[in-house]
């Protein structure tokens, strides 16, 4: 069996060392072998023990994934193959996955603006404009009738 070290990206990969698996049995389609087979996959991440992340990446991280923490871990269930192998490829890709969403540059924020001059006032002329149109529809009721 291979060592599995997770990929986030070109210049941060993520020690086998230091993720931490647990296994158990999943429900589900198996067959005979289900009963026998701990095919779920449990993948734990501690954020605040892991020599890969730096104290800059740590904190965006922990910002950015405060949702999904348990503690400071990142914690992973998989359990949608029969194989656990598979349940494990799984894992480590949505680990990559989500580290290299955390890690990403928060968007710039919004700069509050109002509008110009000019434009406040074609926009209250025009509404005078219209406002006048609908005033002359109206027309004022005849008393002969």
């Amino acid at each position: 069996m291979s060592v599995l070290h997770c990929i986030v990206n070109d210049r941060l990969v993520i020690p086998a060392a230091e993720l931490q698996w647990r296994f158990s049995r999943a429900s589900g389609p198996g067959g005979q072998g289900v009963n026998t087979t701990d095919s779920r996959v449990e993948l734990v991440f501690d954020l605040e023990r892991s020599s890969a992340l730096g104290p800059f990446r740590r904190a965006r991280l922990k910002e950015r994934l405060s949702t999904r923490l348990d503690g400071t871990c990142l914690r992973l269930v998989v359990a949608e193959e029969r194989s656990q192998w598979q349940n494990r490829q799984l894992a480590l890709v949505r680990l990559g996955d989500l580290l290299r969403e955390g890690l990403k540059a928060p968007p710039p924020e919004r700069r509050a603006t109002r509008p110009g001059r000019g434009a406040v006032r074609r926009r209250l002329e025009a509404k005078g404009r219209r406002s006048a149109l609908k005033r002359r529809r109206q027309g004022k009721p005849s008393l002969d009738d």
